[in-house]
């Protein structure tokens, strides 16, 4: 009938804080626009990389005599994972150039979000400089930013040419200017910085085992189950990818083992806890318990998600103990993987398949077995 209320904003001193919010997340949502563009590059090369090294040992080439001729040669058919015709094949001319182009991608589409499509060129070239330069995952991370904002500035600072110009700000003033003032906050201040950062942390990620392998293990393996999918899951999960690119020529991730892990455990223990206390759970609940076990061996976190919501208090304490302790177990016992996601489906890649599974394994049924002595009895009508 017309008589709809119209509401008017109240012009409250508020309004900052909730801008200052905006941003902040903002922030967030331009990092995982810059990781689900760059992940299809990471995950089909980060597997053809890993089975080159398969079809190489399944040709007796992973042995003492082949490793130790890799490490003296710059020779690509003389270092183990590109000795054979088809691992060479897999792993240089598929696999590596795949791989070799997540960093500028990430770069790139950090950079789009911002700033749409004027900032894509800034930003793939600031990836490039950040692989060439040293500074690898980080750089690009910080270089995509960089140019995204870049961009931004030189938007506002060219609005008020004639619009005689219009034409030729997206083809000739931003892409140069933000190519030029992005390439030189790389070269002078970023590249610099962050190299030295990505190189100690390369080192320290190549060096790890037993207690400091561990111990990350569990704090990353603990974080993926937090908030299965939110901005902590993302945190480990984006460091665990970052860390593959400095591991895959020593036969892959230790943090990325212990992030899979970790995020493999809260759909499976809550199968588990649903196959083994029924009388704990709903009809609906377990039904969908069932779909779980394919969820959770598929690495997908995300479906533990409804049964969280609705009872948090129990469901995320035992989800994050059990991943926690598979993501040790991995550091523990030194697992490494080359692939960032496929779960059971790229474990066979990892260097110990057996002993990852038992990790996985043990931190879902101690996650499973406290979900059953938490989570109280339904009373039957």
């Amino acid at each position: 009938d017309g008589k709809a209320p119209i509401f008017h904003a109240s012009g409250s001193s508020t309004a900052s804080s909730e801008t200052s919010s905006s941003e902040k997340k903002g922030l967030y949502k331009h990092l995982l626009s810059g990781v689900s563009y760059m992940l299809p590059l990471v995950i089909s090369g980060g597997i053809l990389i890993a089975l080159a090294f398969l079809v190489d040992t399944l040709a007796g080439k992973g042995n003492a005599e082949s490793l130790a001729k890799s490490v003296n040669t710059d020779d690509p058919r003389q270092i183990y994972g590109s000795i054979t015709t088809l691992a060479y094949i897999l792993k240089v001319q598929i696999g590596g150039v795949a791989f070799d182009l997540f960093i500028p991608v990430l770069g790139g589409y950090i950079a789009y979000s911002i700033s749409e499509r004027a900032g894509l060129t800034a930003g793939l070239v600031a990836g490039a400089m950040a692989k060439a330069g040293g500074s690898g995952f980080l750089g690009a991370l910080a270089g995509g930013f960089l140019a995204g904002y870049v961009v931004k500035f030189l938007v506002k600072a060219l609005a008020n040419l004639p619009k005689s110009l219009n034409g030729l700000k997206m083809i000739l003033f931003y892409p140069v200017l933000s190519v030029l003032m992005t390439g030189l906050g790389m070269v002078l201040v970023l590249n610099p910085i962050v190299s030295i950062i990505n190189t100690g942390l390369n080192n320290w990620l190549i060096s790890m085992s037993g207690a400091s392998a561990a111990l990350l293990g569990l704090i990353l393996g603990g974080m993926m189950a937090i908030d299965m999918g939110g901005p902590v899951n993302k945190a480990a999960y984006v460091f665990g990818v970052g860390s593959l690119a400095a591991t895959l020529s020593s036969g892959g991730s230790i943090p990325m083992a212990a992030v899979m892990a970790g995020g493999m455990v809260p759909p499976i223990a809550i199968a588990l806890a649903s196959t083994l206390f029924k009388n704990k759970f709903t009809e609906q609940e377990r039904e969908a318990g069932l779909s779980n076990y394919v969820m959770g061996l598929s690495f997908i976190t995300e479906g533990a998600i409804p049964y969280a919501a609705a009872d948090p208090k129990t469901i995320i304490p035992a989800s994050v103990v059990g991943s926690a302790i598979a993501g040790g177990l991995t550091g523990l016992f030194n697992i490494k993987i080359p692939a960032p996601h496929g779960g059971i489906l790229v474990m066979v890649l990892s260097n110990n398949f057996l002993l990852y599974l038992v990790a996985v394994i043990i931190g879902s049924i101690i996650s499973a077995l406290i979900l059953g002595a938490l989570k109280p009895v339904i009373k039957k009508d």
